[in-house]
């Protein structure tokens, strides 16, 4: 199931970045303010650091977040990944090289990462059911939380939205639920943050 789940996410994705480019629709989000007002909430789990850290982007897309990162004064090192052979393309292609970024389209469960990063990749479940996409989400933390030695993060539409805004092929978690869910399974330190202008919620997990 996780295999068919990963197939129908790499092509819709794929799709969106053909025919948007190297824009925020292009990974399927409204604007460039709004991509950052997520990057700014999931950059929180990392805030207080101010060595020299690793950062793996899982779901990265063009590698916006790359963009984000250059702006602030701290070293970095960052890791685009997505199952995406296209967005990593255009990830490549957009950002050019450095010494401080690397792109790849697997992740092997020995390598580490001080920090991981997930924006936006439990969003859009399109033909998958509740349980089918329930039981990926929970997997893809346990394997988010097994590979990030010092934390990570990840944000998710939220069931708090307004029913009229709601749409059929995305799916809206409860945030208690899945706060709980981090906090039995991944680390005694989790933070939910749910009080920003957006209609989603940011999970927030220390080492």
């Amino acid at each position: 199931m996780k295999n068919k789940i990963l197939d129908t996410v790499n092509n819709y994705y794929t799709e969106k970045i053909k025919e948007h480019g190297v824009t925020p629709r292009g990974v399927d989000w409204n604007s460039t303010e709004s991509q950052e007002l997520r990057f700014s909430q999931l950059s929180r789990v990392f805030e207080a650091s101010l060595e020299d850290i690793s950062i793996l982007d899982y779901g990265c897309g063009y590698g916006a977040y790359y963009g984000y990162l250059q702006k602030t004064s701290r070293p970095f090192h960052y890791t685009g990944f997505d199952i995406s052979q296209e967005m990593v393309n255009q990830g490549m292609a957009h950002n050019g090289t450095a010494d401080n970024l690397s792109w790849c389209t697997e992740i092997n469960d020995n390598q580490q990462f001080d920090y991981t990063i997930a924006s936006g990749i439990f969003n859009v479940r399109l033909q998958h059911n509740d349980e089918e996409w329930k039981k990926y989400i929970n997997d893809v933390i346990l394997n988010i939380s097994k590979i990030s030695r010092k934390g990570f993060s990840f944000n998710m539409l939220t069931s708090y939205s307004d029913k009229e805004y709601m749409r059929d092929y995305l799916y809206y978690a409860n945030p208690g639920a899945i706060f709980d869910f981090c906090k039995t399974n991944c680390s005694k330190y989790v933070a939910l943050l749910h009080d920003y202008p957006l209609y989603e919620f940011t999970i927030l997990v220390k080492k």
